[in-house]
């Protein structure tokens, strides 16, 4: 399936190494004014940051070619492409035959009978680029409601972020070239990334994302559920391998007494729980707090260390995967995740 929403609705399209990759977005209302300075910034934050980022540079022009008239969205599928300008093709010629130890080689091909080699096809987070565009429209339909998202860093590999969520400065997100808005900490996390990169290896990490702004009463349960819902988003990532909100897994060494939030009246005089351990969301419903949830992304699949493997055919081989791939995914997923809770709150907003 390449489309995702119900209400708001974005489908994707495009290989790594095809000519574009892009997406069509459907259930837009009409009259919104498209603003392109904030889908080029959010295409700024996908793009490569430092030497151990991919040295891939894709100009990542947005095309629309539908859906908008004097900038403004019709009501009608607003189509868009960014073309693949930046494409090796040679470096997967020795690799064509042989199935990539932690890629989908292996997988597409059982699933299609055929695999796009140049790249991983589909598979590839270059296709995310088109996301992040899906995204950037979502934010200008929550936007005049007050709705905002950010998404960081808070860890890569052993390094994590030990700053209180409700601390986070988050005009310094992408002022580091790690997206982790505290800069001693990033400046650590830098430190990892060089040395994983020297020895020809990869890590993974962990991005935080809090949605603000949010009124009590949003989700629809038993199985629309928000959780339920910006699960299925994130996990749609490439190389996300885990999801929590609220507590998370450390619930399950808590007691009841040390996670329920109680409840108060608030100066507003509204009711409403006095801490957000639950993550702004219980029965699957917004209570009226920030969402708070984070993603776990695996090391980069690619590494230039040799590795066991076979072809096709059966026969062991060596492999040693060159070409231009990322030490870590994690500043370049954190774009990604904000467009993704993007078009989860657009489409339960509509």
């Amino acid at each position: 399936m390449n489309t995702f929403g119900n209400r708001f609705r974005f489908t994707s399209f495009g290989e790594s190494h095809g000519a574009a990759v892009g997406g069509v977005v459907d259930g837009c209302p009409g009259g919104i004014s498209l603003d392109m300075a904030l889908i080029e910034e959010d295409l700024e934050h996908r793009k490569p940051t430092a030497s151990w980022s991919t040295a891939r540079h894709e100009a990542d022009q947005v095309e629309f070619l539908s859906g908008l008239y004097n900038g403004k969205t019709l009501g009608s599928p607003i189509a868009f492409i960014l073309r693949n300008t930046d494409c090796r093709t040679a470096d997967y010629n020795d690799i064509a035959d042989i199935y990539r130890p932690g890629h989908a080689d292996h997988t597409y091909e059982a699933r299609y009978g055929i695999r796009a080699v140049n790249g991983g096809g589909r598979a590839s987070a270059r296709e995310t680029a088109a996301r992040v565009v899906a995204g950037s429209i979502a934010k200008m339909l929550i936007r005049p409601r007050g709705i905002q998202i950010h998404a960081y860093t808070s860890q890569i590999g052993t390094v994590c972020l030990n700053v209180p969520d409700a601390e986070v400065d988050y005009s310094r997100i992408y002022q580091e070239p790690t997206r982790c808005p505290d800069h001693k900490t990033s400046k650590e996390m830098e430190a990892l990334l060089d040395e994983v990169r020297k020895n020809e290896d990869s890590v993974g990490g962990a991005v935080t994302c809090v949605i603000s702004g949010l009124p009590a009463g949003l989700g629809n349960p038993i199985f629309g559920k928000v959780q339920s819902l910006l699960a299925a988003a994130m996990m749609s990532i490439n190389a996300c391998k885990g999801f929590e909100y609220g507590t998370g897994f450390a619930s399950a060494v808590m007691h009841g007494s040390e996670l329920n939030d109680p409840y108060a009246k608030d100066a507003a005089g509204h009711i409403s729980p006095l801490s957000n351990r639950a993550g702004g969301l219980l029965g699957g419903i917004t209570n009226g707090h920030d969402i708070i949830f984070r993603c776990a992304f695996k090391p980069t699949p690619s590494i230039g260390r040799a590795q066991r493997t076979c072809d096709a055919d059966g026969v062991m081989q060596q492999l040693r995967i060159r070409g231009r791939h990322d030490t870590c995914v994690v500043p370049r997923a954190v774009s990604v995740v904000e467009a993704m809770a993007a078009m989860v709150i657009a489409d339960l907003t509509l």
